[in-house]
C-alpha cells in the first residue's frame, strides 16, 4: 500500500466520530422538517409522511420501513457496509427520538425550516457517504433495479421522491408541500456539489 494510499485510509475512530455526527446532523435536519410539518424525499420524507397520516413517531417508523432493504443491502454493498447502514439507520432512529424532546422551537419559519432542514440532512448524508456508510432503504433499491434491470438510479430515486411528495397532498397543503421540494432540492444541492468522484478519496 502506498503512502498515498495510506494516507487517505480512514481510521477506526474516524469512522465512529463520523457515522455519530453525520447520524446527528440528520437527525436535527429531520427535526426541523417535522417540527415545520415539512417532508423530504426518499425513506425519511416517507417515514415523516407515515408519521404523520398515523401519529407513529418518526424513529419507529423510520426504522421499520428500512428493515426490508437489509436483504438487498448485503448483496449490493456486502455485510460490512450494509452493517454500517443497519448502524446509521438505527442511530438516527433513536437520535431524532432524542432531538424532539431535547429541542424546543418555540418559533420556526417554515422557510428557515426547509433551508436548515435540507442543509442539515445533506451534510448528515455526505458525512455518511464518505465513510462506507448509508440510511439504507429507496437509495439502495434504486441502485438494486439499476444493476439487475439497468433502471438508472437517479429517476428511480427522482420518481419514488415525487410519488412520496404527491402523497404528501392528502397531509399537507399547497405551501408546506412547496416548502417541502425547497427542502428536499437544498439537501440534493448539498451532495451534488461536495459528493461528486475524484473529489474525495478516503476509505474506511
Amino acid at each position: 500500500m502506498t503512502d498515498q494510499a495510506m494516507a487517505s485510509m480512514h481510521r477506526p475512530y474516524e469512522d465512529v466520530a463520523a457515522v455519530l455526527t453525520g447520524t446527528l446532523m440528520v437527525a436535527l435536519g429531520v427535526t426541523f422538517f417535522s417540527s415545520a410539518g415539512l417532508l423530504t424525499g426518499g425513506t425519511a420524507g416517507l417515514a415523516l409522511l407515515l408519521g404523520q397520516a398515523t401519529g407513529f413517531g418518526f424513529g419507529a417508523v423510520f426504522f421499520a420501513l428500512n428493515l426490508p432493504f437489509y436483504y438487498l443491502a448485503v448483496k449490493r454493498m456486502g455485510w460490512k457496509l450494509a452493517l454500517r447502514t443497519f448502524l446509521a439507520v438505527l442511530l438516527v432512529s433513536l437520535l431524532a427520538k432524542v432531538t424532539a424532546s431535547s429541542v424546543s422551537l418555540d418559533h420556526l419559519d417554515p422557510i428557515f425550516a426547509a433551508v436548515a432542514g435540507g442543509a442539515l440532512t445533506g451534510i448528515g448524508l455526505l458525512i455518511l457517504f464518505r465513510h462506507q456508510a448509508s440510511l439504507g432503504g429507496i437509495n439502495i433499491l434504486a441502485l438494486y433495479l439499476q444493476e439487475r434491470h439497468s433502471l438508472r438510479a437517479g429517476y428511480v430515486q427522482l420518481a419514488i421522491d415525487v410519488l412520496i411528495l404527491l402523497a404528501s397532498l392528502f397531509v399537507l397543503d399547497v405551501p408546506r408541500l412547496a416548502l417541502s421540494l425547497l427542502g428536499t432540492s437544498v439537501l440534493n444541492l448539498v451532495l451534488a456539489t461536495n459528493h461528486r468522484p475524484g473529489r474525495y478519496t478516503g476509505v474506511s
